[in-house]
């Protein structure tokens, strides 16, 4: 099956009807497409007969203005072309849906605030490698699943209304979006219907990644010891095993939340809590009192305890690492960046949200407290443990992912840890330090949804 990007121009529908489309004669030639016989032109969920008509000496394809509305494309544009004999059906795509959280058709510059920039970046690259982007929010999705509201770029951003894409790409940041009877009725039906492809299916608890990736050995070596906090005992047990342990929310982000527990002498414990501003500090004579103070939290929050690590620094200041893997053109894990965050000079969490700083892996672990022989090579055993992870998340928990952000630690001894994974990784901070018009990341999306549509 012959694959190619041609150039689609839209013309006025006076010159071309609906129901007709115009091809490069070369075209018909190599795919033997029937002229003046009917065909079935293929865009996402979009069916439409039409007759081909083939014209010398011209390498593209035109389309009438009433066609093109009902594809939802609003200008001239670069898509990837399929011709199938068996079915008779001629194929443009991939027509891709980001579903993100929300809109603001106030502000027609920047509709979807902090994330414009990266949308703006994907409609640029789509350009360039063939396909069609449009992004939409639960508002958006109407009672047919064959039809969605969207925006796309033509100049500016514009809504219209587009066919259920071959791909969606599920970027919403919150658990209550994402459970909405709608969404959810409404991905369940275009996965089945339209065989559309939905990538980052669904939020990933902390406890659920580590309770999936123990059932793996090559996995194992990167997990501190961790288990969802039910009771005191386990407080006890865990406090008394090591001098640190830290609580999570289970189901947190942003590194919002997070307790630190030390254990001083005379058994008494400081408790460092994680606050936008700072860190807040308070002391406890006895764990007892320590687990009274938290066991109210407790009945509103679910927290991970975890094993305290003793993680490199730079000047007291704690180093993690946040590893962007992404699926390629064929369908596998690789890395597309990895950057070091030095948490700020008041808290204990590395993200960018709290005054942490970004930096290369080789530039923090050189001016960390790591010894040289124990950094070396840590750029690559960064890499390994995040392509193990991500491998065992797919192997172990039944949802389809196509990026992970997976945040990695090494500890004084350089040995890798692995924090948390995050199945909605930042648009914001996980660029990659070179100064490129199109990021890898944006590129890798692109070519995952070209392998998952088929074109």
């Amino acid at each position: 099956m012959l694959k190619s990007k041609v150039a689609v121009q839209v013309t006025s529908s006076g010159i071309l009807p609906e129901d007709t489309v115009m091809l490069g004669e070369a075209y018909l030639k190599s795919w033997k497409i029937p002229q003046g016989q009917p065909v079935t032109l293929k865009f996402g969920s979009m069916r439409q007969p039409v007759k081909v008509v083939a014209v010398e000496k011209f390498d593209g394809m035109r389309i009438g203005q009433s066609l093109a509305r009902r594809m939802g494309i609003l200008a001239n544009c670069q898509l990837r072309l399929q011709y199938r004999s068996d079915t008779s059906s001629l194929a443009l795509g991939p027509l891709i849906g980001i579903l993100i959280s929300r809109d603001d058709p106030s502000m027609p510059d920047k509709p979807f605030g902090s994330i414009t920039l990266f949308c703006k970046e994907l409609v640029d690259a789509c350009a360039v490698y063939g396909a069609h982007v449009y992004f939409f929010t639960p508002d958006h999705i109407g009672s047919s699943s064959n039809i969605v509201e969207g925006w796309v770029y033509a100049g500016g951003w514009r809504k219209t209304f587009l066919p259920a894409p071959d791909v969606i790409s599920n970027r919403l940041t919150s658990r209550k979006l994402e459970n909405k009877p709608s969404v959810q009725q409404y991905l369940k039906e275009v996965k089945s219907r339209y065989l559309t492809a939905v990538f980052n299916e669904k939020f990933l608890d902390k406890s659920e990644v580590f309770e999936a990736l123990k059932k793996d050995a090559s996995v194992g070596k990167y997990l501190p010891e961790s288990h969802v906090l039910r009771n005191y005992t386990m407080l006890k047990s865990m406090c008394s095993k090591y001098h640190t342990v830290f609580l999570k929310p289970v189901r947190g982000s942003l590194g919002k939340g997070i307790i630190r527990i030390t254990r001083l002498e005379q058994d008494s414990y400081l408790a460092h809590y994680a606050m936008v501003g700072g860190t807040r500090k308070q002391q406890f004579t006895n764990l007892l009192k320590l687990f009274s103070s938290v066991s109210g939290k407790m009945k509103s929050v679910r927290y991970q305890i975890q094993q305290g690590l003793n993680l490199i620094d730079i000047g007291g200041r704690p180093v993690d690492f946040r590893a962007l893997v992404q699926k390629n053109e064929l369908g596998k894990w690789v890395i597309t960046s990895i950057v070091a965050r030095t948490a700020g000079s008041h808290h204990f969490v590395s993200n960018l949200a709290r005054g942490g700083t970004l930096s290369t892996v080789r530039e923090a672990v050189a001016k960390s407290n790591l010894s040289s022989a124990q950094g070396h090579d840590a750029p690559g055993r960064l890499q390994r443990a995040a392509l193990d992870i991500a491998n065992g998340i797919d192997t172990h928990i039944p949802a389809h992912f196509g990026e992970l952000g997976i945040d990695l630690a090494l500890d004084s001894n350089g040995r890798v840890w692995l924090l948390e994974v995050n199945s909605k990784p930042s648009k914001n901070d996980n660029t990659p330090l070179e100064g490129q018009k199109i990021r890898p990341s944006v590129r890798n999306l692109i070519r995952y949804s070209r392998h998952l549509s088929g074109f």
